[in-house]
């Protein structure tokens, strides 16, 4: 591919903003006690987990997601607008539908996947507007 180009800071900060919009997510403010219902979890069990490896890895996984799609944005045309177009496509298009999926078999809630879908939604489209503005 001619005039491949990938910012590797942007990259990185697409990564720490899976742990941000997460943070403001799954917080009281918006759906943490909802969640937290959905999947049955105690407070126990949510102070007992192991931050290095629900953080760790969570950021890891980001850092690969944001990575996938900084290829797909690399062409030298790419826009904020087809940043957040390309991130809505992969997220809605690949992973939420893929997520409602898996829900279906599982006999997730209605309230589960869209707490859950919206996440992704969101996280996407805002990788996708990083990656395309940030060139």
């Amino acid at each position: 591919m001619e005039n491949f180009y990938i910012n590797h800071i942007a990259v990185f900060v697409c990564a720490l903003m899976s742990l941000v919009i997460g943070a403001l997510w799954w917080s009281p403010i918006l759906f943490a006690k909802a969640w937290q219902k959905e999947v049955g979890l105690t407070d126990d069990q949510l102070k007992n987990a192991s931050p290095l490896k629900t953080f760790g890895g969570s950021f890891v996984l980001a850092y690969i997601i944001s990575y996938n799609l900084a290829f797909f944005l690399a062409a030298p045309g790419t826009t904020w607008q087809w940043g957040v177009i390309a991130g809505l496509l992969a997220g809605v298009g690949w992973v939420v539908t893929t997520f409602i999926i898996i829900g279906l078999f599982e006999q997730r809630s209605f309230k589960y996947l869209a707490i859950n879908c919206g996440y992704i939604t969101v996280y996407f489209a805002v990788i996708g507007f990083i990656l395309g503005i940030w060139r």
